[in-house]
């Protein structure tokens, strides 16, 4: 039997599909303003539930000069603002032990990057605060094996779990979305979401270049993600991806959302 894990309003794993959204990275206060107001006016006219995420830091950056995120104080600080203004429960990734109890102070959900996903100080520590774990599958880990994680979280007695498909490498620099994938997390039992627009990165290539993101699969993707049952959807937004400090090339364009969502509502109503 699925669980359902419950996230503020949010009812991951309940019959609604639901949507983790907004900037990869938080920029500056007025492009995340603008796009919770953007999503918080798609969530009112669709009926879609919406967990906001951007990242306090990104620590993989593929190179040292690459823009990382404000840090961990004044971008909490900030995500703290857009839950009290919107109402939006909110999410982020964290890196280290260290950044864990200020992170669970403001964090709705605590996300585990996939790189990181079989750290176990990481993962353990992020269970103990007895908050949701959105536990991203790692790009180098066949998705049975996600089970080795989870096993470490549920030792925490927390079994408030999410799992995040995001692709899996394929030869150099690509990455996959086996369908199987889906099945194989959700036979865990544990409410499953699909990144869509981080498995059609490219890596190697610049994320400010055109071609660092096949954009062209986004629909197909996530039809295919929503038709084989997955619960949330995950699809970083920004105002303007072409100027985007991060994933420029993968991230949507945030007045292009709604539409690209209503027939993913259609085929989910199908489904219920």
């Amino acid at each position: 039997m699925k669980k359902i894990v419950e996230v503020g309003n949010v009812q991951c794993g309940s019959p609604e599909l639901f949507l983790i959204s907004g900037p990869c990275v938080i920029e500056g206060e007025s492009i995340m303003l603008k796009t919770a107001e953007a999503l918080k006016k798609i969530e009112e006219r669709l009926g879609i539930p919406i967990i906001y995420k951007s990242s306090f830091m990104k620590d993989n950056r593929s190179s040292v000069n690459y823009y990382v995120g404000p840090g961990i104080d004044e971008g909490l600080k900030l995500l703290q603002r857009i839950k009290q203004d919107f109402g939006f429960p909110i999410i982020s990734d964290i890196h280290y032990p260290s950044q864990i109890a200020a992170a669970a102070e403001v964090l709705d959900i605590i996300q585990i990057p996939a790189y990181l996903c079989m750290q176990t100080s990481l993962t353990v520590g992020a269970a103990r605060t007895g908050k949701p774990i959105n536990l991203k599958h790692g790009q180098f880990l066949a998705p049975e094996n996600m089970i080795k994680p989870i096993q470490k979280i549920e030792a925490q007695n927390n079994q408030q779990i999410l799992l995040t498909e995001r692709g899996y490498t394929f030869g150099y620099n690509d990455l996959v979305v086996d369908p199987r994938s889906f099945y194989h997390l959700q036979e865990t039992g544990y409410p499953v979401i699909f990144d869509v627009t981080h498995s059609i990165r490219k890596y190697g290539i610049p994320s400010a270049d055109p071609s660092g993101g096949a954009k062209q699969y986004l629909p197909i993707l996530a039809r295919a993600g929503v038709a084989a049952g997955v619960d949330g959807l995950f699809i970083e937004t920004h105002p303007n991806p072409a100027q985007a400090l991060c994933d420029a090339a993968s991230q949507m364009n945030i007045n292009q959302l709604e539409e690209f969502l209503k027939p993913l509502l259609a085929i989910h109503a199908v489904l219920k």
